[in-house]
Formats: C-alpha cells, sequence, structure tokens
C-alpha cells in the first residue's frame, strides 16, 4: 500500500509528529492559489494518509505557506483556459477534495492567515473547524468575476453561517476579517498571527491524545446526523455511542478512570 511518503509532491509539503500530521499548501509565490496539481496532490495525500492504518494521524492541521494567504482562491490563470466540460471536471476534483476532508476518520484543523477567499474559503470550510490568525480574511469573491463558488461554498457556508448571511456574502462578493467571521460561526478561535500554528498544533495533539475510534466516531456521526431530523440523529448517536463499548479504548478508558490512574494510553483498538 503507497503511503504519503511515497508520493512525489510538488505543492504540498508534510510534516509528522507522533500521531499529529501538518499538511501545508507550498505555493507561497501564487499566494497558494488552489490549481489543478495542487488539488490532486491533496486529494491523493489524504487518500493515502486514510488508507495507511499506520500512517493515518489522529488529527491533521491544514495550513498554507508564507505570511500572505492560506489560499486565495482557485488558479485564475488556469481557469481562464477551462471550457465548460474542463471547468465541471475541476469543480468535481474541488468537491472531491472537500468531501475527502469532511468524510476522513481524522479531524482537520484549517489553520487560516492572510486570506482564505474562494476555493481558499471553501477548503477552511471543508475542515473540522477553523483557527485563524488575526489577519485572515474569508470570503466567496467568485461573483466578481462572472462565476459562483464551486467547491461546495454554496452549501457549507450556508450550513455554517446560515442562509441569510450566506446570501450576503456570497452574492455581494464581500469578504469578512477575522473578528467577525468568530462571530458569524465561520471561525473557532482567533489568535494572533505568530502564535497561529502552535496553538493549531497543540489543539491537533490534544485531540490525538484521545480515543482515535471514539473521536472518529463522534465526526462521523455529526457529519451524518447533519441531515437528519433530531430523531433520527439521536438514534444515530446511540448506535455510536453503543458500538464504541466493543473497544479495547473504551475499556482502557473507563478503567483508567475508576482506578484514578490519569488518562489512558489508547491505541485505536
Amino acid at each position: 500500500m503507497q503511503g504519503p511518503d511515497a508520493l512525489a509532491l510538488e505543492t504540498l509539503l508534510v510534516e509528522r509528529d507522533e500521531h499529529t500530521v501538518t499538511l501545508t499548501l507550498n505555493r507561497p509565490e501564487k499566494l497558494n492559489s488552489l490549481s489543478r496539481q495542487l488539488l490532486s496532490e491533496l486529494y491523493e495525500v489524504l487518500r493515502a494518509l486514510e488508507r495507511d492504518p499506520i500512517q493515518r494521524p489522529r488529527a491533521l492541521v491544514l495550513t498554507g505557506a508564507g505570511e500572505k494567504a492560506f489560499a486565495a482562491g482557485a488558479d485564475i490563470e488556469e481557469m481562464t483556459t477551462l471550457s465548460v466540460s474542463e471547468a465541471y471536471a475541476f469543480s468535481a476534483l474541488g468537491m472531491s477534495v472537500m468531501d475527502t476532508m469532511e468524510h476522513c476518520s481524522f479531524p482537520i484543523v484549517a489553520a487560516v492567515r492572510g486570506f482564505a477567499l474562494g476555493g481558499g474559503c471553501e477548503l477552511a470550510l471543508a475542515a473540522d473547524f477553523v483557527i485563524a490568525a488575526e489577519n485572515a480574511v474569508f470570503g466567496q469573491p467568485e461573483v466578481k468575476l462572472g462565476l459562483l463558488p464551486g467547491f461546495g461554498g454554496t452549501q457549507r457556508l450556508a450550513r455554517r453561517v446560515g442562509v441569510a448571511k450566506a446570501r450576503q456574502l456570497i452574492y455581494s462578493g464581500e469578504t469578512v476579517k477575522a473578528a467577525e467571521a468568530k462571530a458569524l460561526g465561520l471561525v473557532a478561535e482567533v489568535v494572533p498571527k505568530a502564535d497561529l500554528l502552535t496553538r493549531a498544533r497543540a489543539v491537533a495533539s490534544r485531540i490525538a491524545a484521545n480515543a482515535p475510534l471514539a473521536v472518529a466516531a463522534a465526526k462521523r456521526t455529526i457529519n451524518e446526523g447533519l441531515d437528519l431530523n433530531l430523531r433520527a440523529g439521536s438514534e444515530l448517536e446511540s448506535r455510536a455511542f453503543a458500538g464504541l463499548f466493543a473497544s479495547e479504548d473504551a475499556k482502557q478508558g473507563l478503567e483508567a478512570f475508576l482506578a484514578k490512574r490519569g488518562a489512558a494510553s489508547f491505541t485505536g483498538r
């Protein structure tokens, strides 16, 4: 099975620290704009991490190289050459990346500094949650180019900030700074720019210290429950809760608590 370390990557950097991985979009000269190559490499890395039980992280931090941008949008230079069918394929590729982010078993923390516009905002929305630097700027300005969001922005932004505000932002192409993005619920936390990666990695490490089967089940239950009514979602939660009692991690966690011996050491079994 080919792991991420075996992939030839030109637009991404992969760093490991125990049970966490940091992925860095590495096109700073292009403000980390989302080219077809970058999206393809991100898709392959995420799939490789998910499929490899040895290299699979318990949490992942996604960020952008440089000080100016997380990702300033899709690669406009590439988009100017697209036919209708090629544009559909480009959108489908971006959708596949976002879907993979949402449905992989490990949580993804987006660490955003600078611009997260267009496809960059959509990438942040597909993460489990966003930690933003004070200089972060979010928006879906595609209408200013005669387009609309093509990587899930019309769907995820409405679910994150509400339909009315999503309509306002998408129709107007307006941007919001970090503090307003937090007030809207788009961002979970705002930190000084110098502290961004340290904080995001600390949060990822805290997640990684917990039982990975339980975290994965919680992520799956939250995501699937969003499309269900309360009764069906509660039943989904009950089944997930009960299923974890078959795990060694749950046994170890409960026994460690009763014995007052501190946090259990979870193995993912």
